[in-house]
């Protein structure tokens, strides 16, 4: 990897140091959000600027070649970023928010982040990370690019990681405009090795004990637990913190587990009956899109949604491949293990003989998102924690944690002809009394993935 950058203050997603995202067709970035200009911003965030649907002048591609020749190398001509500014297309602010990311330090941002609000006439604000402001500008704006927007792209985080460059190189459904670097390398190490990495360490095939032994672990402290084929599987948030990658066996089936520390989101995907592959080995790639990490297939390279199980790139997304969800269930230890006596959970020291911290994050996310999220749903505030669900019609439903579990002291709840009953966590059932596939995650996280998704609120329950 290529990350020897001068002045960089890198902002990391993970303990350590974490895209899958919102998609549009193919490689071209028309927008999928809106028209090239919004109609009504969010509050904070003023009009969108005006931009040509045309191509670009031969001024503009001629100032981004010249700005990209030496990209993040220690040399930095200030002259290149005004000759952008002086071309006036407000498309390019993207490129500048992704130069943003990088340079976090020094008289690089500042002619970055004059660049910006002479691009697009919005008011700088001091107390903002720089790319995060400007991102979040961007994103609610749903400013289009350009149709070479992702090969001007490709020439900053390419030479960076060969990863990357091939989800650039076999892109079939990444929104680029909403990609960023998660502050962490990929994890490149095969399946099973769980040796040290310079990443996000996935945990493959951990050490599980039964739950009679698993008293290391608070009965108040919070599980991810799993069933498959009426086996159950514990894996204790603290631990899913530092690996945000778990693959087991349970009931006879391989499961992929990611957790987005930044979505508040665990989720399971059968990884073993994936067609035009043995079997997908799920990793960490680095990369973000509006917060929520870009997981990859490591046998294919393919980039995969973190949040849906669909592909975007490589083989995987040219077979139209979408990974099957299991139900995750967020819960107390103790609750879990009332409910399944026959769990397991992962062992103490997860197999590899590492101590784990009670709250490895430390807080991190506590003041709210800390990458780019863009405009978020104001029916909850971004980072209050919800249960998903997806009807067979496609109709999605969210339940607020909180007030849902509240209700549910006084029996279940009927909703949009589903039932919800609290059980070893919210469960969710249809009309017929199946089970819907469920996970919790943080609100903007849902809604940005589930526009217009319904959205239960208590004064419904009477």
């Amino acid at each position: 990897m290529r990350f020897l950058l001068v002045g960089v203050v890198v902002l990391a997603a993970c303990v350590n140091g974490d895209t899958g995202g919102e998609t549009t067709e193919g490689t071209t970035q028309t927008t999928t959000r809106g028209q090239t200009q919004a109609t009504s911003p969010p509050p904070g965030i003023p009009p969108a600027p005006n931009v040509p649907a045309s191509s670009l002048s031969v001024d503009t591609e001629t100032a981004i070649d010249d700005l990209l020749a030496d990209v993040l190398t220690t040399d930095w001509d200030v002259t290149r970023v005004e000759a952008l500014v002086d071309a006036g297309d407000a498309r390019t602010a993207w490129l500048i928010a992704d130069l943003l990311r990088f340079y976090q330090r020094g008289s690089e941002t500042e002619s970055l982040a004059s660049a910006f609000v002479d691009l697009t006439g919005a008011e700088w604000d001091p107390n903002e990370v720089e790319f995060v402001w400007a991102s979040n500008h961007l994103i609610a704006w749903d400013l289009p690019a350009w149709d070479g927007y992702p090969e001007a792209k490709r020439r900053i985080f390419g030479p960076l990681d060969e990863i990357w460059d091939g989800f650039f190189a076999d892109d079939h459904h990444i929104d680029w405009r909403l990609v960023t670097w998660g502050g962490v390398a990929p994890d490149t190490r095969p399946l099973d090795d769980n040796g040290p990495c310079p990443c996000i360490p996935a945990l493959d095939h951990p050490e599980t004990i039964d739950a009679g032994s698993g008293d290391w672990y608070r009965d108040r402290d919070v599980v991810f637990g799993v069933v498959v084929d009426e086996e159950a599987i514990a894996l204790p948030k603290n631990m899913m913190e530092v690996h945000e990658m778990v693959h087991v066996t349970l009931g006879g089936r391989e499961l992929g587990i990611p957790y987005c520390t930044l979505c508040g989101s665990a989720q399971a995907y059968y990884v073993d009956e994936v067609p035009g592959v043995d079997r997908v080995v799920l990793r960490t790639s680095g990369l973000l899109s509006r917060s929520n990490k870009l997981m990859y297939d490591h046998t294919t390279g393919s980039a995969i949604d973190t949040f849906t199980g669909r592909a975007l790139s490589g083989p995987l997304a040219a077979s139209g491949v979408t990974l099957e969800q299991v139900s995750v269930a967020a819960s107390t230890w103790g609750d879990w293990k009332e409910s399944h006596p026959e769990t397991r959970i992962i062992a103490e020291d997860g197999g590899i003989a590492r101590t784990y911290v009670e709250d490895p994050l430390g807080g991190r996310d506590a003041a709210g998102p800390i990458f780019p999220v863009g405009d978020v749903d104001p029916r909850l505030l971004s980072q209050d924690k919800v249960v998903g669900v997806v009807k067979a019609d496609g109709t999605s439903v969210a339940f607020p944690v909180t007030e849902t579990r509240a209700a549910l002291a006084d029996g279940p709840i009927e909703f949009e002809g589903l039932t919800v009953r609290l059980q070893d966590s919210i469960r969710v059932y249809d009309s017929v009394g199946r089970e819907l596939v469920s996970h919790e995650s943080f609100w903007f996280a849902w809604s940005q993935f589930h526009e217009g998704t319904l959205l239960w609120v208590a004064e419904e329950a009477n």
